[in-house]
């Protein structure tokens, strides 16, 4: 009546699925917690340190891609989604504090939402930034963190970001009214 053998099969399928899933979330729970500790490295300028940060969670991102290959789905699953936003933001802020540009992430494939939403917190580490630097008195600096969260809210602008999108969008330009009040204190404060 049953083929044992069909059955046989889909329990081989789902144990797979399941035991790769759960790989999946862990170590993309510690992308995440390398990233975190990578953004709060560079708030203290210690790039070395965030840099190896980062690495680990490249090395990390490469051994998932394995197991994604395997499992069709995996890279939908809410930690893995989780991590590649986190690391998005700390690659973003990464590379601006080095550069001073904001660009592309090169040797892992990053889906749309985790670019925007990557982007739209990156504003935030912008602001936190910023407010170091002016209490070290690097204004010019502060400046180029304000250009940079406007230019970044401009190009968000363009596009119609819903779901859970839109509270990160709406939070990058609550960013952008943080900065331009930091800006509006230092001028005060020099004309003083």
């Amino acid at each position: 009546m049953l083929d044992p053998k069909f059955f046989a099969k889909l329990k081989k399928e789902y144990n797979s699925y399941d035991i790769n899933r759960r790989i999946i979330i862990k170590h993309s729970n510690d992308i995440l917690k390398f990233a975190k500790m990578a953004i709060f490295a560079l708030h203290r300028d210690n790039v070395s340190e965030a840099e190896k940060c980062l690495e680990e969670a490249d090395k990390l991102f490469q051994y998932l891609g394995t197991k994604i290959k395997l499992e069709k789905g995996l890279d939908f699953e809410g930690a893995y989604l989780a991590a590649m936003e986190e690391y998005v933001e700390a690659k973003l802020f990464h590379h601006y504090l080095k550069t001073g540009k904001v660009t592309a992430i090169s040797g892992l494939k990053i889906d749309c939402d985790s670019y925007l939403g990557g982007l739209s917190d990156f504003t935030g580490e912008l602001v936190r930034k910023a407010i170091y630097l002016a209490t070290r008195h690097r204004y010019d600096e502060v400046a180029a963190c304000e250009q940079t969260i406007e230019a970044v809210v401009g190009e968000l602008l363009q596009f119609n970001l819903l779901g859970p999108l839109r509270p990160k969008f709406d939070q990058s330009k609550n960013n952008l009214r943080k900065i331009e009040e930091i800006m509006y204190d230092l001028e005060i404060k020099k004309r003083n």
